[in-house]
């Protein structure tokens, strides 16, 4: 009885919050947008409508994080231990790991800044307070004062009295109230914005019920990537033949070192755009697995039959199996290679000098990358070799496709919208006000922000205009149906 209570009153709740006076519509919102509860809802649905449309046997959702993945302090334990024989953190460990590793390690090295940080700031405040206790002294330099001379007053403005509302040690910080927060709210309210799903695994453990965080997760790209391709994108658009000419091995193996030793590196113009696009190459190539897991290259290969929209909407719902680091890793390479291909031809600048081009085309980057893309999982060299020859023109041109439509490829459309919203009516009622809340927030209704507790309600029997009944019921008409999975 309570339960068909609460879904009831989650129903009205929707219904309410679907009633502002001026029309809101819908519009495509981008994938990395959508909570984790609605990217799990999406993989579903879009398996689902996979599941009707390809005819290459079973596809599954590819799993998501490593087996036993380590807490940050045990991560942070494990980064303290400096061993010769320690493991890699960049190359050839799954991207969920990488990730991990590159969290952690940026987590350590603002602990050290920290941790010098407050070293500096305990030997101003002393150094302050002699200074204090030397200008105050009615005795002369070097006499002992009375304690009754100073304790009315704090010591420093560094040293905070230990009376204080809240005090802050080592990055760890104790409040009585929320309100006492201050100038700290803002990066609080920050931190509660986005949710890390190496955060939230330790909450779900504790419960029997997998519960999925209604925030957006953070970006999930590893640092050796998003580097990159800055680095390319600032000083490599112009260079001739990038991804081509050769590289130097061993400029190239000692960035690896670095990166695979947790280094935060650099890289800037010291170094050669090449060796950094050989090392970008190397990351992709030595991945476990591919960016585009290998339980889906078959699927992703079936496309390079089709054309024009068929084709696009096949590769969306495919792009929306992928793992959060997957999608976000491959929506940062096809934006990185989508602009290399817009300086392929030479132009001419304001002053009529001619500008090179890096005459990397589109279908050049996707001869290039399409193989470390996209594979299948790894076998013997005669494989390989017959693989090579069999689905190099169809890997080819999926990717093409793939750096040509990567901006329509990665949004949700309002259609999709209203199934997930759908879907997860019916499996997760009570999350739908809050979901609603953050979609149509521009168009909430002032009576919402009064001091009163809860909404009224409007009654079954209490009558519209024909015009907002007509809107009302096109925008929720799809929650009376099931969801047919």
């Amino acid at each position: 009885m309570s339960s068909a209570l609460g879904k009831t009153l989650s129903k009205r709740t929707f219904i309410s919050a679907l009633l502002p006076e001026r029309s809101t519509k819908m519009q495509p919102v981008s994938l990395h947008s959508l909570s984790e509860l609605e990217r799990a809802s999406l993989r579903e649905l879009a398996l689902y409508q996979l599941q009707k449309k390809l005819l290459v046997g079973d596809l599954s959702l590819a799993k998501v994080g490593p087996k036993g993945s380590k807490s940050i302090r045990q991560k942070l334990e494990s980064f303290s231990k400096e061993k010769k024989d320690c493991s890699p953190q960049t190359f050839g460990i799954p991207l969920c790991q990488v990730i991990a590793n590159d969290r952690a390690n940026r987590q350590l090295q603002e602990t050290v800044k920290s941790s010098r940080r407050l070293c500096v700031e305990v030997e101003e405040t002393v150094t302050n307070f002699r200074a204090q206790m030397q200008k105050r002294s009615p005795l002369g330099r070097g006499c002992l004062v009375p304690y009754e001379v100073f304790h009315e007053e704090p010591l420093s403005p560094d040293f905070p009295d230990h009376n204080s509302s809240w005090s802050q040690r080592r990055g760890a910080m104790s409040v009585d109230c929320i309100t006492e927060l201050s100038g700290n709210s803002s990066k609080l309210l920050e931190a509660l914005q986005l949710s890390h799903p190496h955060e939230l695994d330790p909450r779900r453990n504790l419960g029997k019920k997998k519960m999925l965080s209604l925030n957006p997760i953070t970006w999930q790209v590893p640092r050796i990537v998003d580097r990159c391709c800055k680095h390319i994108e600032t000083y490599g658009l112009q260079t001739v033949g990038i991804f081509r000419v050769g590289s130097s091995k061993k400029r190239v193996q000692q960035l690896r070192e670095e990166f695979d030793h947790g280094l935060d590196v650099f890289l800037d113009e010291h170094q050669s755009v090449h060796d950094v696009a050989a090392l970008l190459k190397e990351f992709l190539r030595d991945m476990p697995d591919s960016l585009i897991p290998s339980e889906l290259y078959t699927a992703f290969l079936s496309t390079a039959s089709m054309e024009g929209p068929p084709q696009l909407a096949v590769l969306q719902l495919l792009l929306f199996l992928l793992p959060p680091c997957h999608s976000d890793t491959l929506h940062r390479l096809l934006q990185f290679l989508s602009k290399v291909a817009r300086h392929a031809e030479s132009s001419w600048g304001p002053d009529g000098q001619e500008i090179p081009g890096n005459k990397m085309t589109v279908s050049n980057l996707a001869t290039i990358f399409g193989p470390n893309i996209l594979q299948k999982e790894k076998s013997g060299e005669k494989d390989a070799v017959a693989m090579n020859f069999e689905d190099s023109t169809a890997i080819i041109l999926v990717v093409q496709r793939l750096i040509e439509h990567y901006q329509t490829l990665f949004m949700v459309s309002p259609e999709m919208q209203h199934d997930i919203l759908r879907r997860l009516f019916q499996t997760d009622p009570d999350v739908i006000d809050y979901l609603l809340r953050r979609k149509f927030n521009s168009v909430l209704t002032e009576s919402e922000d009064s001091t009163e507790e809860h909404t009224p309600i409007p009654k079954p029997d209490q009558t519209l205009e024909s015009n907002s009944l007509s809107e009302l019921y096109s925008n929720i008409s799809f929650l009376n149906l099931n969801v047919g999975m």
